[in-house]
């Protein structure tokens, strides 16, 4: 398969003031693409567009949005698509949060669910059909190792990161023979603010904890190559494959019990 083709081209990315999303930015920047940017902090946004902009020469335009908000993702593909064709849509936007199901706020919960399920399906709902009329373009969905297996304390958003997984896998059957690629991200820890956010800790320079930078290149790789999920790292591919090899029910011990020890018995 051809390498995806990315100079002169528009990208949308979710998330993008911090982290793996600023990660994108600047590693699409840097192949020459131009570039959407949304997330909730209007100055991060400007001043990231300014300093892409500065540095590669690109268009970057901000669209400053909350995906938690039932309109949002609507409104921002209509602003993001007005007068232009993008041809990679980079659904990075969601968060986490740590506890037991039923001492943590529940419309946390259920807003963890509309940013990292509902918005994300309805930006691939309109993304995916222009770019199969056209015959190209390509989708990258944020999932996470733990989409692969239940955890004990982080209940919602496993599962939430599991219908990523699905949900892209299935897009990728139906998307390829039309020239348009969709990949899963499944990223291990990461060192971004969504440690702070979800309530976690992530120890520096542990098992499988790879730099926003690393990941973004790991997923533009897998896309070049046509590949429906990426999992980088090692030992996160080896998490991601145990609950094909081991007893369920002895996976969703172990997870809880791992992830006591990083939160420090939380």
């Amino acid at each position: 398969m051809d390498p995806f083709r990315y100079e002169n081209r528009w990208a949308l990315v979710t998330g993008a003031s911090s982290g793996i999303g600023a990660a994108f930015a600047w590693a699409l920047a840097t192949r020459g693409m131009h570039l959407l940017l949304a997330a909730r902090r209007a100055e991060r946004l400007e001043a990231l567009a300014a300093e892409l902009s500065a540095a590669h020469g690109i268009e970057a335009i901000p669209l400053p949005c909350d995906l938690a908000e039932p309109a949002a993702p609507r409104l921002l593909w209509e602003r993001a698509s007005a007068g232009r064709e993008i041809h990679l849509l980079v659904n990075d936007a969601g968060f986490g949060l740590q506890g037991r199901f039923d001492e943590s706020p529940l419309e946390r919960q259920l807003e963890m669910v509309r940013v990292n399920d509902l918005a994300l399906t309805e930006l691939c709902g309109r993304a995916l059909p222009p770019m199969r009329a056209r015959g190209a373009g390509g989708v990258i969905n944020l999932g996470s190792v733990v989409g692969f297996l239940p955890v004990p304390g982080f209940a919602v958003y496993a599962a939430s990161k599991a219908y990523v997984l699905t949900l892209s896998e299935a897009l990728w059957e139906e998307s390829r023979h039309d020239g348009v690629r969709v990949l899963a991200l499944c990223p291990g820890g990461v060192g971004t603010e969504f440690q702070a956010v979800a309530g976690s800790d992530l120890p520096a320079g542990g098992l499988g904890v790879l730099s926003p930078d690393q990941v973004a290149e790991a997923a533009l790789h897998g896309l070049d190559r046509g590949v429906p999920v990426v999992v980088p790292g090692l030992a996160n591919r080896a998490a991601a494959a145990a609950p094909r090899l081991l007893p369920r029910s002895w996976i969703t011990r172990t997870s809880g019990w791992f992830r006591r020890r990083v939160s420090g018995g939380q």
